[in-house]
């Protein structure tokens, strides 16, 4: 089976013009192709690419996302149907049955949360297998002696900083730093850790200590002009709470998008923070967070081999 062809983000939705113009493209453009959130610019959470049913081709077939609208009375089973490596591999395909463009519009409607999610997982798998596929190995060593566990850091990451409680990996190029930090801190009795002001608070102290901006009085910080969002979520056995928001340099004007994980330890004594971040002044930062993203994803507890 060929390799997977298209940009990350980037979804083809197999339909005939009348109808991607019609009710059915408005409401997949309503799904799929709505605001990303917690970019600085406006960015759409996938690119979408038309393509008529008499044009889908091999050249299309190979997609790493494809959405097949079916839209005929001839349609015995209406509904959704999701689809692994039908063309090539890793692929995500979705088929929407429907009789007329109504009922296909309320397919989507209704299944909405799940074609998105089943996307993003796609896009995190790809990330994740690249990862552990060409992983940075020498990384491995130093991050679960500190934390018990690490995330897969593709090849060409590098440290940039370690302490006892903080490590900082980075890739850069000219234009553009992806960074994750990953630290610890103890749990205060009484306190509520997965409190959005207290990881925030906790956050913040970190960050002052270890993450200096280039000049000085300088350093990393959340901004406070758009607060962060906090989801509780649980992805492969393991319970994190989710936070999104920017970060940016305190008095400088360095800044960008960051998502972070955070969780107990196993013993329950300590938080562990893995907190992502871009800074890509010159370019869209869609592509960039969701690497990142999938990068702290990738977190495994140590094998009791590894912690030896």
């Amino acid at each position: 089976m060929p390799n997977i062809s298209g940009k990350a983000g980037e979804v083809i939705v197999v339909i005939g013009k009348a109808d991607w113009e019609g009710l059915v493209g408005n409401t997949l453009r309503d799904t799929l192709a709505c605001e990303c959130p917690y970019l600085p610019q406006r960015e759409p959470l996938y690119t979408l690419v038309n393509v008529a049913p008499a044009g889908f081709t091999s050249l299309f077939q190979v997609h790493r996302n494809i959405i097949v609208m079916n839209i005929s009375n001839t349609v015995t089973e209406p509904g959704v149907v999701f689809k692994k490596d039908v063309w090539a591999a890793p692929q995500c395909v979705i088929y929407v049955n429907a009789i007329n463009a109504e009922s296909a519009a309320q397919l989507i409607m209704d299944y909405s949360a799940k074609i998105k999610a089943t996307l993003e997982q796609a896009e995190r798998d790809r990330v994740i297998a690249n990862a552990t596929r060409y992983e940075e190995l020498k990384l491995r060593p130093i991050v679960t002696k500190l934390f018990g566990g690490t995330p897969h850091f593709p090849s060409g990451y590098q440290l940039k900083k370690k302490t006892d409680d903080f490590v900082w990996i980075t890739y850069d190029t000219q234009f553009t730093m992806q960074g994750i930090l990953m630290f610890k801190y103890p749990v205060v009795e009484g306190e509520n850790m997965m409190d959005l002001d207290n990881i925030i608070r906790n956050t913040n102290t970190v960050l002052k200590d270890n993450v200096p901006g280039m000049f000085e009085n300088t350093h990393m910080t959340i901004t406070d002009f758009a607060r962060p969002s906090l989801e509780y979520m649980r992805y492969k056995g393991r319970d994190f709470a989710q936070m999104r928001g920017f970060w940016e340099v305190h008095n400088d004007y360095m800044g960008g998008p960051f998502v972070s994980h955070i969780f107990y330890s196993p013993d329950g004594k300590e938080m562990i923070e893995i907190f992502g971040f871009v800074y890509a002044p010159k370019y869209d930062k869609r592509h960039y967070l969701r690497q990142v993203e999938s990068i702290i994803y990738s977190f495994e507890w140590a094998k009791p081999e590894e912690k030896k």
